[in-house]
């Protein structure tokens, strides 16, 4: 199966073969294996997926980050970079090396986008005070 490109076919084994290492996995399993009811449906949907990211096909109609948010309390950023980790060498192993370097890409930047949108609030950050009248004022440097 070395050497997908992609392609529709592509993309639907490598999407087929990445879900079976996930399901397996010790740490990302269990999350994903409690969260989806139908695996052959999700499947299909996260091939549409990939097919409207790599081929701009419009195929995928859901909203992956409220699907995301749903499991929130049981992921974790670390968790990200385990996935990431599975998809490269999921690629790497099935993919035409060029292919596999665009998918990990692509990859890493749908993770960072859903890192942000599930654990980044603007509300968490500090809020600078503004500067009172004082603080603005020229200071004199005569005694």
């Amino acid at each position: 199966m070395a050497g997908l490109a992609i392609d529709e076919e592509g993309l639907k084994l490598l999407v087929a073969a990445f879900y079976a290492r996930i399901r397996v996995d010790a740490r990302l399993g269990p999350i994903f294996n409690d969260a989806i009811d139908d695996w052959p449906e999700h499947l299909d949907k996260l091939t549409a997926f990939w097919s409207s990211v790599m081929l701009t096909s419009g195929r995928y109609k859901g909203q992956p980050v409220p699907a995301h948010m749903r499991h929130r309390a049981r992921i974790t950023p670390e968790l990200f970079d385990r996935w990431l980790a599975l998809w490269a060498r999921t690629t790497d192993e099935l993919m035409v090396p060029e292919a596999a370097t665009i998918l990990q890409a692509k990859a890493a930047r749908i993770a960072q986008s859903l890192q942000l949108a599930m654990f980044f609030r603007l509300d968490d950050q500090p809020v600078p005070r503004p500067a009172a009248a004082a603080d603005l004022a020229p200071r004199s440097v005569l005694p």
